[in-house]
């Protein structure tokens, strides 16, 4: 099973092994097989006519006399003939019997050779050749003190015989002896220096003895007596090749194929050294001409059909191991690993069946058992599977395989400390074990340990160089730690090592989408569901890429289908492939997307299970003041700093003490600063990566609610909450959505954000602020847009001046006032059907040149600034060339800057609608009422943001496809936070993203005095700009149908007055309602977290509050 990290950020999947022994490569030796030359242990004669090294009985070594077939022949004549006194008659009898009693050694008839010796050695007591043979015979039949006995004779006989010493180091190695046996041995080479099975039974003792440097030497000098001795030369091949040295390993069987091209096993032996080497293709082959060469060459069958498993060539590697089992059907192992490619290639059942085969040939097969039981888990048979995990530990307590893959189990039923145990066990009993490593460092990760975790993984790659999961895994583990390139490089080592690993493809794509290479990650994410088409992560990360880019190709059917995955997961209780951060975007029911947040949420407690932390105490009494602790990984440039920097200031400190814990490092931002400067304690907790020990610091200081500020957004540190360090903990401002944790008690919200009737889709208690839950702190950032100056010329007449072509900011306008003719030009309306009391004054200051071209010329040249009437005037768009800081919103700017239509390429005579969201917010849906708005707006624009690139084209094209002309949809750049801001005062109306509000954008649209149209769904997320209009005082803005929507949108479109009256409510309501009041939100806040302490020391459980009752304006706050 390979590791799954995705977009989500889930942690790395397990490394399920396979027992090593069942895909053992098996390595033929000159013994192995009947066909081979096999070199003797024993020397049955001495006589010259014995060739060394030919075949013996069961493997043996022995020097065997020429046959003849005069026997019976010779018996007849055996009275009659005399040479010289002695019987030739009778002494050829004595040889044949000799030769007889051979042929039955060699036959396996021991007894009949025994009882044949006998009568000779009766006849004959000095005969060496008959003791030489009856102490083999011996030794065949296990009686090794008669066996020795046999040869001790015949060294008495003949103390210089090399044969009997040889024949006595056989029963010593036999019996363990090896130092007596290697005495032996050597003794006999000494005696007879051209002694080859000497040489080759003193080189098969070194081995026994681990002296292999030694064997070599003594197959060397075999082999310089005879070099054509193939056999030999592969036997040395195999010892070369176990002391890796794989070069002089090839070149012994290339010799040993040259002396003897149709030798098997030396073509077999070269496939293993060429496996060894990685080079599969010639591995294959070899072992192809080994099967050519020998169809009954079982070994070499083994090995063919396990190269052609690793090569995943799965058809033809049953093709090898069944014709292996048609040689050898009882063999366990070849059943073994016949099933695990029945296993690879996804027939499960076949699989269980065969690995079941070979336990009942083989019961104490643990390998076999660890096998079936990955493929009983995989049949999800999660109990059989642990019981066959612990049988193969029962018979082998030290089964690495099965204490990795039983620790696997563990760790996915929660048990995470005795999968560590046992992780730990596996690698004690087995170091290099590369799985393990690699399974333990995810466990780790998952612990937030990441430098133990990068660790192991670094060494599941020096073990194993092309272990693809583990650089996989390592790369999600640096991406955690932010390393972007490091993760880059290990997805893309990965897939060098194996292109057709989908996981590290989805990771690929993880970081591309990351990084905003959208285009990049789209391919990675299809190329992995391309690879294997049943991958819920990739699918619902290439939906969400799709969303980004507005590429709405088969939506209806993604969306379908997106919502299926949630929904098997969800019942399978498996972390769902959609973020909870991105279940907003899809037509997911309540529950579905609080089941979402919720599975994320335990995934956090399974997190911390392992810390074994005792519960925390909590303060019963507040004293004088509240400890309010806000956690957040965004203080810093952030849309989140950019609301909120100034309430820690400005809450009363005679009422809490507030406690300000960073996630993030300083980021060196004036926004930073402010936050860390205007609390009372301010805590950079990214200096302490355990989260145990962050949530010890919060809980030391006493906090009395603690606030969560990220959710499930990039850099949150929920396990921090998961540990409960304070007794009341909060979920504020920085997420749109349910937290779906037990661990989070309340959700500070507003009655039109989060109503009552909606309530369930909340796992949190609703805590409602006085008017929306939403802040700016836009008046502190951005007081240069508090006023303006309307720029025209002495052509433009009165009543058609517009308030947003050309405009001119700064936070002291009087220098331009002073030397610039500006006139305030007041004018009344009545919108449409209104009666004449609901008449609106509107006032505007006009700053009139005699031409306005310079401007225009300095616009188009991309001039920094240039001089009107003295005046420095700033072009709007140079402000980042100008100062940085101003540019971010970090200073205020000092110059006069001035903003047109004409440096976004807008019509300054149309009607510009905007929508300055990122494009994933906008569905299908929502450009259709798009489109219906511009279609019945003549000379109406929409104005759209490259946020990101990609998408312009794809809206573009389905704006044709909806019958809108080219142009009626323009695209600007991203800009930065000042400029991004201001050039909203350009825009007649912003047209809000039903399926998720501009919440900051909306804010910075208001801002700037432009109206919002928004159509407030069921989510949290889609109904924040209707809480800010309301709050405005403009809830004639909020629509409740689309029809509604686009009525709204036409009527400011097509009815200037009406237009003007909104854009003048807006205008003046910015800076009087509670919308932009920090300091009134502060105090809002701390209503709240009085009313949150009061339950808690009332001893109640946490439940529905408000700031300020509606009712009766009185303190009694609980809903009902």
């Amino acid at each position: 099973m390979s590791a799954r990290v995705m977009d989500k950020n889930g942690g790395g999947g397990l490394m399920k092994t396979t027992a090593g022994v069942v895909n053992r490569v098996v390595e033929a030796t000159a013994n192995s097989l009947q066909q081979q030359q096999q070199h003797a242990d024993w020397q049955s004669n001495p006589s010259p006519l014995n060739q060394p090294g030919q075949p013996g009985q069961n493997g043996q070594n022995l020097l065997v006399v020429s046959q003849d077939t005069q026997g019976k022949e010779l018996i007849a004549v055996a009275d009659e003939q005399t040479v010289n006194g002695v019987n030739v008659v009778l002494d050829s009898y004595c040889s044949w019997l000799l030769e007889l009693a051979h042929r039955e050694y060699q036959a396996g008839d021991y007894e009949n050779a025994e009882r044949h010796c006998m009568q000779l050695w009766r006849q004959e007591t000095n005969n060496t050749g008959v003791l030489l043979l009856l102490s083999s015979i011996h030794f065949q039949c296990r009686r090794l003190e008669k066996s020795a006995h046999y040869s001790t004779l015949a060294i008495k006989q003949n103390p210089l015989l090399a044969e009997a010493y040889s024949n006595l180091g056989n029963v010593y190695k036999e019996r363990g002896q090896l130092q007596e046996a290697l005495e032996n041995y050597r003794h006999a080479v000494r005696l007879k220096p051209d002694f080859i099975d000497g040489y080759i039974n003193l080189a098969a003792a070194l081995v026994a003895a681990g002296d292999m440097e030694q064997a070599v030497q003594a197959y060397v000098t075999a082999l310089q007596y005879n070099p054509d001795l193939y056999c030999v030369r592969s036997d040395l091949g195999n010892l070369l090749k176990a002391l890796a040295r794989l070069d002089e390993a090839k070149a012994c069987y290339l010799k040993a194929i040259e002396t003897r091209p149709d030798f098997a096993v030396a073509w077999s032996n070269l496939g293993c050294v060429f496996n060894a080497q990685g080079e599969i293709w010639l591995a294959i082959h070899h072992f192809e001409k080994a099967v050519a060469l020998d169809p009954n060459f079982l070994d070499a069958y083994i090995n063919l059909g396990n190269v052609l498993k690793e090569a995943r060539i799965f058809d033809r590697a049953v093709a090898a191991y069944l014709r292996a089992l048609n040689l050898s059907p009882n063999n366990a192992v070849v059943h073994g690993n016949l099933a695990c490619v029945y296993y690879e290639q996804g027939l499960i059942d076949l699989a269980i069946d065969t690995y079941r085969r070979a336990i009942e040939l083989q019961p104490n097969f643990p390998d076999a058992y660890c096998n079936l039981a990955n493929a009983l888990k995989e049949k999800g048979q999660v109990v059989e599977a642990e019981e066959c995990y612990n049988t193969a530990l029962r018979l082998c307590p030290t089964h690495a395989d099965s204490l990795n893959n039983l620790a696997n189990i563990k760790r996915e039923q929660g048990y995470i400390e005795e999968a560590t145990r046992l992780y730990l066990k596996a690698l004690e009993v087995f170091p290099e074990f590369a799985a393990a490593h690699s399974n333990l460092a995810s466990v780790l990760q998952q612990q937030g340990k990441l430098n133990e975790a990068l660790m192991h993984y670094k060494e599941a790659i020096r073990i194993q160089p092309t272990f693809a999961d583990a650089y996989s895994n390592m790369g999600n583990t640096l991406k955690e730690m932010q390393d972007v390139q490091g993760a880059l490089q290990c997805y893309t080592r990965a897939i060098q090592i194996n292109p057709a690993f989908a996981d590290a493809h989805s990771n690929l794509a993880s970081i591309h989408k990351d990084s905003g290479n959208i285009p990049e990650a789209i391919q990675s994410y299809r190329t992995a569901l391309k690879l294997k088409p049943d991958f819920p992560d990739a699918y619902c990360n290439l939906a969400h890429c799709l969303q980004i880019v507005c590429d709405w190709t088969d939506y209806e059917a993604r969306m379908k289908k997106l919502v299926s995955i949630v929904a098997e997961q969800l019942d399978k209780n498996r972390l769902p492939s959609v973020h909870p951060h991105h279940s907003m975007l899809y037509p997911l029911s309540h529950d579905f997307r609080k089941a979402i947040a919720a599975r994320h949420a335990n995934l956090c407690i399974e997190k911390i299970h392992v810390l074994h932390k005792q519960p925390f105490k909590y303060p019963r009494e507040a004293g004088m003041r509240l400890k309010i602790g806000y956690v957040s990984s965004d203080f810093g440039n952030h849309p989140t700093s950019h609301l909120m920097q100034s309430i820690p200031g400005l809450h009363d400190r005679n009422n809490v003490e507030i406690f300000c814990y960073a996630l993030s490092s300083d980021d060196g931002t004036t926004f930073r600063g402010k936050i860390a400067r205007e609390s009372e304690h301010f805590v950079d907790l990214s200096q302490v990566p355990c989260n145990g020990k962050a949530a010890d610091r919060i809980n030391s200081d006493g906090i009395h609610i603690l606030v969560n500020m990220n959710g499930y957004t990039k850099g949150a540190r929920n396990e921090i909450f998961a540990l409960r360090p304070a007794p009341i903990q909060v979920m504020w401002l920085g997420y749109p959505g349910t937290s779906g944790a037990s661990f989070m008690d309340y959700l500070i919200t507003d009655e039109v954000t989060s109503p009552l009737e909606l309530a369930s889709q909340y796992s949190e208690k609703l805590a409602y602020m006085p008017h929306t839950y939403f802040i700016g702190d836009h008046r502190q950032m951005f007081p240069h847009l508090k006023e303006r100056l309307i720029l025209t010329d002495k052509l433009n007449k009165g009543n058609k001046l517009a308030d947003n072509v050309a405009v001119i900011n700064a936070t002291d306008l009087s220098p331009m006032i002073e030397n610039t003719l500006v006139k305030e030009i007041k004018e009344v309306i009545v919108p449409e059907g209104q009666s004449k009391s609901k008449a609106v004054e509107i006032s505007m200051k006009v700053a009139e040149l005699p031409t306005t071209t310079p401007i225009e010329t300095m616009i188009a040249s991309g001039q920094c600034q240039m001089s009107v009437n003295g005046v420095v005037v700033q072009n709007g768009m140079a402000t980042t060339q100008v100062n940085n800081k101003t540019a971010t919103g970090e200073e205020v700017p000092q110059n006069i800057v001035i903003t047109t239509r004409q440096q976004y390429g807008l019509p300054e005579d149309a009607v510009v609608y905007c929508n300055f969201n990122q494009l994933y917010k906008i569905d299908p849906l929502t450009l259709h009422m798009w489109a219906y708005i511009l279609k019945n707006v003549p000379n109406s624009v929409l104005w759209l943001l490259r946020f990101p690139a990609v998408g312009e084209q794809n809206l573009q094209t389905t704006a044709q496809q909806l019958g809108l002309a080219p142009g009626r949809i323009l695209f600007s750049n991203v800009a930065a936070k000042e400029e991004h801001v201001r050039r909203g005062q350009l825009a007649d109306v912003c047209l809000d993203t039903p399926l998720c509000n501009g919440h900051t954008t909306s804010m910075d649209v208001l801002w700037t005095g432009t109206p919002v149209v928004t159509l407030p769904g069921e989510t949290l997320a889609s109904r924040v700009a209707a809480s800010q209009l309301n709050t405005l005082g403009c809830p004639e803005l909020v629509a409740r149908t689309r029809q509604e929507y686009q009525e709204i949108a036409v009527r400011l479109g097509t009815d200037r007055e009406f237009l003007k009256a909104i854009r003048a409510k807006v205008w003046e309501a910015r800076s009087n309602s509670p919308l932009f009041n920090c300091k009134m939100y502060a105090a809002g806040m701390e209503m709240l977290y009085k009313k949150m302490w009061e339950r808690y020391a009332r001893g109640e459980k946490p439940d529905h509050i408000a700031a300020i009752d509606k009712a009766d304006n009185q303190n009694e706050t609980t809903i009902s």
